[in-house]
């Protein structure tokens, strides 16, 4: 009697779900119309405006509040001499539709192949942050700093573990609203995935600790100067107009994703078998708490406690140095690069043992370097196709009709709809801006409205977009996507009422 193998679905891995919604976009740069917005640069060096038309010819304008007027953007003139808004400023009113260029499947498959690789060269800044993090966890890693340390953390909280969640969360929730920490949380997986194994949770757990918090805090930001600041500015008002509806947004919004964490964290520690994640839990297990399982747990030396002094110290020289002294991914990669020497010398390993350390950690965090480039190419593949401003005035021109309540609802699903595509919040910002403020004076309602549902969508969608972070926090601790989508969908529905109601009340008050 012959039986047949029943087949299993295995959900794609994050490159494949990556490249199929790269294809994706592909397909509708042949479908959308092809159009641009002319745009406006301020030139520092000689204090003039260029202005690019839709056809890509350049004309220089004189820099004054008199040009700005002329040309419709309701923005003072301070904002762009004062460095606030770096970036080109769509100009309204004068979006052009324009001929496709004539193509074939070659140039198809060409412009598909060339996108991921110039998203590579485009992201090398984050690349290099990444291997070197793996470096030096790999490292750490090999000396029994992290085993030792998750060992003693584990003893000291006993019994009281969801702390953890709380505190890390809450955390990684005020560097995300005060200065948009995003792309840095993905040095903090290599160490908070232990913590919480031990504790008896899953990797989820981990992921959420970090990722909605990181999600929330940019998502509800209130001095953020990458969104609140650059959009507000844009949009011709001060940043401090709305704060308040997005002060009580990041609360609540805090509130309920810790809320939904710990409920989830303590199913699973009462009942592994209860986690989205239960077929890998072997795998997570030998994978981050290997030492644990063979019983070989080192001794917590003053050694080992200074390497992770020393760790930990970098973190907040590096959350200081990009909130007040304006650091980017070349001056944290530089300085981990500097704690890598430091390092070195009190180890204990051999100088070739260290090397070889090092390599292999920044090896074990290449899939995830890979991934943040292949998320690029996305983007590259919309701005070559030049769809991004045609679904910007196609949009622009769907609200223009609505007031009150539901014009401030249908621009927070618009901004989810524009931050699945641009996923950059100050390139949003600085494109969508001129065109969307304008539409709240003509309804009647107040440009910060404008502002905080473009916080509030941008930062709903990022939870999700493959086009963001999410697959390369998931490729940190091997969890497929479908695995994710399904922990965080209800708590995605229930943020979304939260964002509507909250976004009305704003314009009811």
């Amino acid at each position: 009697m012959s039986s047949k193998k029943k087949f299993k679905f295995s959900f794609p891995t994050a490159y494949t779900v990556t490249l199929i919604v790269m294809l994706l976009v592909l397909g509708l740069t042949y479908i959308i119309p092809s159009g641009k917005y002319a745009k406006l640069l301020y030139n520092a060096e000689t204090n003039v405006f260029s202005v690019e038309s839709s056809t890509g010819e350049i004309t220089e304008k004189e820099a004054t509040q008199k040009t700005l007027d002329e040309l419709g953007v309701k923005i003072n003139l301070s904002k762009f001499t004062d460095g606030s808004i770096s970036k080109p400023v769509a100009i309204p009113g004068t979006y052009e539709q324009l001929e496709k260029e004539k193509t074939n499947v070659f140039k198809a498959v060409i412009t598909f192949l060339n996108a991921p690789v110039q998203g590579l060269y485009d992201s090398i800044d984050i690349i290099a942050f990444v291997l070197v993090i793996g470096g030096i966890v790999g490292v750490i890693n090999k000396t029994g700093s992290f085993t030792a340390g998750i060992s003693a953390l584990s003893r000291s909280l006993k019994g009281r573990e969801a702390w953890l969640i709380v505190i890390i969360t809450v955390l990684i929730g005020i560097g995300g609203t005060t200065f948009g920490l995003a792309e840095e949380t993905i040095a903090f997986y290599p160490i908070v995935v232990p913590i919480f194994l031990a504790a008896g949770y899953d990797a989820l757990v981990a992921i959420a600790a970090i990722y909605l918090g990181s999600c929330m805090g940019t998502m509800a930001s209130t001095v953020n100067p990458f969104s609140t600041v650059i959009a507000s500015n844009t949009a011709g008002i001060d940043f401090t107009s709305g704060m308040a509806i997005r002060l009580f947004m990041l609360v609540v919004g805090l509130i309920v994703c810790v809320v939904y964490t710990v409920r989830y964290a303590e199913k699973v520690k009462k009942d592994p078998t209860q986690s989205l994640i239960y077929s890998q839990k072997q795998d997570l297990e030998n994978q981050f708490l290997k030492a644990h399982n063979e019983g070989e747990i080192p001794e917590f030396t003053w050694a080992r406690k200074l390497m992770l002094i020393i760790f930990a110290v970098s973190f907040v020289v590096m959350v200081y140095g990009v909130k007040e002294l304006g650091w980017w991914f070349k001056e944290m990669t530089a300085l981990f690069l500097f704690v890598t020497f430091i390092l070195a010398f009190i180890s204990g390993l051999k100088e070739e043992e260290f090397v070889s350390e090092f390599v292999s950690g920044a090896g074990e965090l290449l899939g995830v370097a890979l991934i943040i480039g292949i998320a690029r190419g996305v983007t590259i593949i919309m701005d070559g196709g030049m769809i991004s401003d045609t679904i910007l005035n196609s949009l622009s021109n769907l609200v223009s009709s609505m007031s009150g309540v539901i014009f401030s609802t249908v621009m927070f699903l618009v901004y989810i709809v524009l931050g699945f595509f641009i996923s950059s919040s100050s390139g949003l910002a600085v494109l969508s801006m001129p065109i969307m403020a304008p539409l709240a004076d003509v309804v009647g309602v107040n440009r910060d409205i404008i502002v905080s549902a473009y916080q509030f969508g941008q930062g709903l969608i990022g939870f999700i977009t493959p086009t963001g972070l999410i697959l390369a926090s998931l490729a940190m601790v091997n969890v497929t996507y479908d695995k994710w989508l399904k922990f965080v969908t209800p708590l995605i529905v229930i943020i979304s009422i939260i964002s509507i109601v909250v976004l009305g009340v704003g314009v009811i008050i």
